[in-house]
């Protein structure tokens, strides 16, 4: 049996993938570390959200854009919501990132749809 080899393709979903996570880590670490703040309402957003969800956005639609290359099938429901949330994310952070102070709920919004769309990734299979 031949040991198993790493094609080029793996390497670069896998570098994807990272920097997919590193999005989401910036988007949400960017909301957990301004709870204290949106409890005073002086949260903002920064632009590591911004950037974050950016990231998200361009490897999210390289990751289908190589599945679907190699022929696998894609759940075009799932990845048509995460979409549409991150789309909503991506506005509401770019309207609002030159702003003092966002409000509360707009703010917390944010964290709830990233959550969301965290949790949706992980356990709709």
């Amino acid at each position: 049996m031949a040991p198993h080899r790493l094609r080029s393709m793996d390497v670069l979903i896998n570098v994807f993938v990272g920097l997919h996570i590193i999005g989401i880590a910036s988007l949400l670490g960017g909301f957990l570390t301004q709870m204290k703040s949106m409890g005073a309402g002086t949260a903002r957003f920064t632009p590591a959200m911004l950037h974050g969800a950016l990231i998200m956005l361009i490897t999210g639609v390289a990751l289908v854009g190589i599945h679907q290359a190699e022929g696998h099938t894609v759940n075009n429901l799932k990845i048509g919501i995460k979409l549409a949330i991150l789309v909503v994310i991506l506005g509401l952070v770019y309207v609002k990132r030159d702003e003092e102070r966002v409000e509360k709920s707009l703010f917390g919004s944010v964290g709830a749809l990233t959550t969301a769309n965290i949790f949706i990734a992980v356990l709709w299979t």
